[in-house]
């Protein structure tokens, strides 16, 4: 309880220091800080971790992911991901934030998510790793992976390269670039408007193309365990014996005629 009085403490004093502070009801100013709390409560459920700094760059790649997945399920507004975000550092990594919204005070930076993941990896990836990793994003391609998997790759390096997808547009196109030609053709012929809805059409589009070549081979094995029985079914019958088949019409043991009949 005590963790969440003192982040509804920080938004309010950070509204203090916003020139644009959320437009809402005059008479009962209680509206904002109420929001805040909802989005805590919603926040705090998913159990976010706290970030102590530090020099390895595996624990601060895992913090960052966390964050960014709760956010993505939340759909919080950036400067909201900033503040929830922030609330999670402790130690060396709050020392390091007190340092950064100085600057940020100063030079009037835009308190956006963007921003805040540009100043986490300077600080907690080395430039040779941070590079590495932007390099992994500019060339994943979805390749054998299904949708879902090229999805969370895409997500996981796209943090590595906030550049490059700084609109909701330019996510959507860098990801829709990086799927099988196939699903591209299928995609070209529909409307996306956000991240979240090609990923969810380029998933019907795999799994509409997997429904028919699943029929397909069943068809095939059909109709090739028909054409087999069939050929079976055509095979001469012999009778018993080394004798070869009857002739028809002749009773059991009859001889045929002209024969001998010794």
């Amino acid at each position: 309880m005590k963790q969440m009085t003192d982040l509804l403490d920080h938004v309010v004093q950070q509204q203090g220091h916003n020139p644009n502070p959320p437009v809402g009801n005059p008479e009962n100013p209680g509206n904002h800080v109420k929001s805040e709390d909802r989005a805590l409560e919603r926040f705090q459920k998913f159990s976010p971790p706290k970030f102590l700094g530090g020099p390895d760059p595996d624990v601060a790649e895992r913090w960052l992911e966390k964050m960014v997945d709760i956010f993505a399920a939340l759909r919080y507004s950036k400067e909201r991901q900033v503040t929830f975000a922030v609330f999670q550092l402790e130690g060396a990594a709050r020392s390091w934030w007190n340092v950064i919204r100085t600057k940020w005070e100063r030079e009037q930076t835009p308190r956006t998510w963007v921003n805040f993941v540009r100043e986490f990896n300077a600080k907690y990836f080395p430039p040779l790793i941070q590079e590495k990793k932007e390099d992994e994003f500019i060339r994943l391609c979805q390749g054998t992976q299904s949708v879902a998997e090229y999805e969370s790759q895409f997500t996981r390096l796209a943090k590595f390269a906030p550049e490059l997808i700084m609109t909701e547009q330019r996510r959507v196109r860098r990801f829709i670039q990086g799927l099988n030609v196939e699903i591209q053709k299928d995609l070209a012929v529909t409307q996306i408007n956000t991240f979240s809805d090609v990923v969810d059409k380029a998933l019907r589009a795999e799994n509409a193309r997997l429904q028919v070549r699943n029929f397909q081979v069943r068809k095939r094995g059909f109709f090739g365990g028909s054409s087999t029985q069939e050929d079976k079914s055509t095979l001469p019958k012999f009778g018993r014996g080394a004798g070869g088949g009857r002739v028809p019409g002749t009773a059991r043991g009859t001889p045929p005629r002209g024969g001998q009949t010794g």
